[in-house]
């Protein structure tokens, strides 16, 4: 079973990290977050899961501005050809439904999980400029404030190191 809010929210207290919790309706797109969210400074983020014609993934976590150049970063990261993971692999491997795709959702394929396929994950260094960062608590309903070097933390522990990347 996927992991809850609950147990996200447990395991960033079990790691002593500092958070903030923001509820909201239900956000599908980043167009949507800008219009309804209420002010909160920092940084928000977009994630990506994508897949080459290998079957290899990628979670790309960038900041929501951005435009992502699949063919760049499928050469930067020795991928192939990229295009969007299915939401079905997406909520296999991940545990969150299309709208809901964030970093915290790792805590449901950490690295050290023989069974997870391999997974790249990559950071927009832009994130880890800005304080704090926002991202959905493993559903679209809330938003969840954290320390860009906390979100470094909570990957670590999970046994993901991503790669740092100016998208």
């Amino acid at each position: 079973m996927p992991k809850t809010e609950s147990e996200l929210t447990a395991l960033l207290d079990r790691l002593d990290i500092n958070y903030t919790l923001f509820r909201h309706p239900p956000l599908y797109t980043v167009e949507e977050s800008q219009l309804l969210r209420p002010d909160m400074p920092g940084g928000h983020g977009k994630c990506l899961f994508v897949k080459d014609k290998k079957g290899r993934l990628g979670l790309f976590v960038v900041e929501e501005s951005k435009r992502v150049d699949l063919k760049s970063c499928a050469d930067r990261f020795g991928l192939g050809r990229l295009s969007f993971g299915s939401a079905d692999k997406m909520e296999q491997l991940l545990g969150v439904k299309p709208g809901s795709v964030t970093p915290f959702a790792l805590i449901n394929c950490p690295a050290t999980d023989k069974c997870a396929p391999p997974l790249i994950v990559a950071l927009d260094q832009t994130l880890l400029d800005l304080d704090p960062v926002h991202f959905h608590p493993l559903h679209n309903e809330a938003t969840l404030a954290i320390h860009p070097l906390d979100l470094l933390r909570f990957l670590s522990h999970l046994g993901h190191t991503p790669l740092i990347h100016n998208f």
